[in-house]
């Protein structure tokens, strides 16, 4: 079959909670490859929940829905603090991007129990500032920024950045709402290993089938190459 937006790739899946240092009960779901182990584990953090962002948000549950059969990935999505989805709601409301840092630390922390190998953080939009702001303090292996709009990161977070000899990969859509490549260059500057991609056509929800296969491409380069080119059709059951 043609692997298309609504495919759901065969993984082993699981519904899981994370516990907050301040005591909240967070809903998510776990994703590992059907008959292996992980080769690296995407922690993601998904867009604006005031503006529709939640773990089901298209780019992060395709993530979770097809790289684990893809890349050998282990996918973690969660609702951060406050949101539902079909999943259920996450206790707490919305901190504004403060009170979330240990919504963070909450899944990094699940990530070192559970023995998941070689951590990235994924953020989008929203997500991207919760890694800038507060990924550097877990172990994690590398960050990709999806669409980052740096409103809630400060100039110092970012520049942070520069002294952390971790990889960090940004993605910037051509026509994005809020950073577009030229300005992101700029903003960026103070962090020269950074690598800074400009997606052509793309813009900041990375809507349709093109630019979701570009930015999965893009995550598992990164992260898992040697899984590259991801394919594009499944074997039929």
């Amino acid at each position: 079959m043609e692997i298309r937006g609504a495919s759901i790739l065969p993984a082993r899946r699981e519904d899981i909670e994370l516990t907050t240092s301040d005591g909240l009960t967070l809903v998510g779901e776990l994703s590992l490859p059907l008959d292996r182990d992980p080769v690296a584990t995407l922690v993601t953090l998904h867009p604006l929940p005031t503006h529709g962002g939640f773990m089901d948000s298209h780019i992060i549950r395709k993530a979770a829905a097809r790289l684990p059969a893809l890349a050998d990935l282990a996918v973690l999505r969660f609702n951060t603090r406050g949101v539902t989805s079909p999943r259920g709601t996450s206790e707490g409301s919305f901190g504004e991007g403060i009170d979330e840092r240990a919504d963070v630390e909450a899944a990094m922390r699940f990530v070192a129990e559970r023995g998941l190998p070689n951590p990235w953080l994924v953020g989008w939009s929203f997500g991207t500032e919760l890694t800038l702001k507060y990924g550097r303090e877990h172990d994690i292996a590398g960050a990709i920024l999806l669409s980052p709009p740096l409103h809630r990161a400060t100039d110092a977070e970012v520049a942070a950045w520069a002294d952390d000899p971790r990889p960090l990969v940004i993605l910037i859509p051509e026509f994005d709402d809020y950073l577009r490549p030229d300005e992101a260059r700029q903003r960026f500057a103070c962090v020269p290993d950074a690598k800074l991609i400009a997606v052509e056509g793309g813009k900041h929800l990375w809507v349709g089938e093109k630019q979701t296969v570009r930015v999965l491409n893009e995550i598992v380069g990164a992260v898992n190459p040697a899984a590259l080119p991801l394919a594009e059709e499944w074997p039929d059951a």
